[in-house]
């Protein structure tokens, strides 16, 4: 099972969400707060299981309703992705990925991982 870790960075709280293998699959903005981080991780973890799929790599992609993840390639060439919330707010992102198949099963995991995920504190 995964879970989504808060840590405290020079700027604020941000969270990641790791896989149970310790991975991390996703990672959140930077927030002011740790209450404004945890919502933001309960938001990843109600809109990821059901979100859309709006694959920005294949020509003539059909726009997907929010919440949706978009997957793109950005400027290094690597495939990624970003989860937006219902209200068009990106709510998480993924690393780089070499592979768009190894990007769409970033999705995949993001999506099996973070519906029952815990939010601890980076110890």
């Amino acid at each position: 099972m995964g879970k989504f870790v808060i840590r405290k960075t020079n700027t604020g709280v941000k969270f990641d969400l790791k896989a149970s293998n310790g991975e991390v699959i996703a990672t959140s903005e930077v927030y002011e707060s740790e209450d404004a981080c945890r919502k933001g991780a309960a938001s990843v973890a109600k809109n990821a299981p059901t979100a859309n799929l709006e694959d920005q790599t294949i020509e003539g992609f059909e726009s997907a309703k929010h919440p949706k993840f978009e997957v793109y390639t950005d400027k290094a060439g690597e495939f990624r992705f970003r989860l937006k919330a219902t209200n068009g707010q990106v709510i998480a992102v993924s690393e780089g990925y070499k592979s768009r198949a190894g990007c769409l099963g970033g999705v995949e995991s993001v999506r099996k991982n973070a519906a029952d995920a815990p939010v601890v504190e980076e110890e």
